[in-house]
């Protein structure tokens, strides 16, 4: 069941923002513990990744919890979270963060949200997180490949891209409304 109102299913809109908000709310008591089975698991699937990161992951773990917080309390206003995440996929691709990293991030997550979740991870709830994060990922990973510096005759262009992929979360596999 996905977020597309185009691909026939029932899913509505609100209902899986009303999911994905509802079912991190219930990690929060245990975002701690969601943190470390999150980069347990991510380290597991690519031991490589690891070097990447402190020794000390608590900064990091936080880092997480608060980022996954700011990105579902933003889901029905993408106009404000498309930018912010642009400048998270700049960060992270600095970092030395590859295209094929984000699935194996999107995996960490998904796995990480159904321990913690148990029975409450359904198919909706699982539907829903892996399109908000297949969002994430495209934005972050579009714009980290267009960066460049932008002067001023590409400042407009680079806005066209911004209110494009801002149509596009709005669009296709929407989780937002256009407004």
């Amino acid at each position: 069941m996905g977020l597309d109102p185009s691909d026939g299913e029932e899913m509505m809109i609100p209902e899986a923002i009303r999911l994905v908000r509802s079912t991190f709310a219930q990690l929060l008591p245990v975002a701690d513990l969601a943190a470390d089975l999150f980069y347990d698991r991510l380290f597991s699937l690519d031991p490589a990744l690891r070097r990447r990161f402190a020794a000390n992951l608590d900064a990091q773990k936080q880092a997480l919890m608060a980022a996954l917080g700011l990105v579902v309390g933003y889901l029905d206003r993408t106009e404000e979270l498309v930018p912010i995440v642009e400048k998270l996929g700049l960060r992270h691709a600095g970092y030395g963060l590859q295209a094929a990293h984000y699935a194996t991030v999107g995996s960490a997550l998904l796995w990480t949200l159904e321990q913690g979740l148990g029975p409450a991870f359904t198919p909706a709830v699982r539907a829903a997180w892996r399109d908000v994060f297949d969002m994430l990922a495209t934005t972050m990973r579009t714009d980290a490949e267009s960066a460049g510096p932008v002067t001023d005759d590409e400042g407009s262009e680079r806005q066209e891209v911004s209110y494009q992929r801002k149509v596009a979360w709005c669009g296709g596999r929407s989780i937002c409304a256009m407004r």
